[in-house]
């Protein structure tokens, strides 16, 4: 059973920059397509960013390219979000998500594990 658990959220200001990480357990990270999803009030989940096996390919939506990037360290177990020059409108609860899958599927919800979520607020 993959166990995720989110870290890194917080209140910010309008450009400022936060760094959410992904600490994975119970599975290989490098045998996992990981990504991470937000939820903002009223709104359903969607997708931010998504991370190959191998790190060679990212994606992105269209919201977050340019200032968000993903990253992992396989040997670490760890899944890493870099948020820079946030706007309220990122504000949400973001959660990391697992699959084993392709990271393409599981961009669009081909997720099979969950981690709680992790708040972020950002403020004007």
């Amino acid at each position: 059973q993959v166990q995720l658990a989110e870290s890194g959220g917080g209140l910010v200001q309008a450009g400022d920059s936060l760094r959410l990480s992904c600490a994975v357990s119970g599975r290989t990270l490098s045998s996992l397509a990981m990504g991470w999803f937000r939820q903002a009030p009223g709104k359903e989940r969607e997708f931010v960013a998504g991370i190959t096996r191998d790190t060679k390919i990212t994606y992105y939506a269209d919201s977050v390219k340019g200032r968000f990037t993903v990253s992992r360290d396989n040997g670490r177990n760890t899944v890493y979000l870099q948020m820079n020059s946030l706007k309220p409108e990122d504000t949400a609860v973001y959660y990391c998500a697992a699959g084993r899958s392709s990271t393409a599927s599981l961009k669009m919800g081909a997720v099979d594990s969950w981690g709680k979520g992790t708040l972020v607020t950002v403020s004007l």
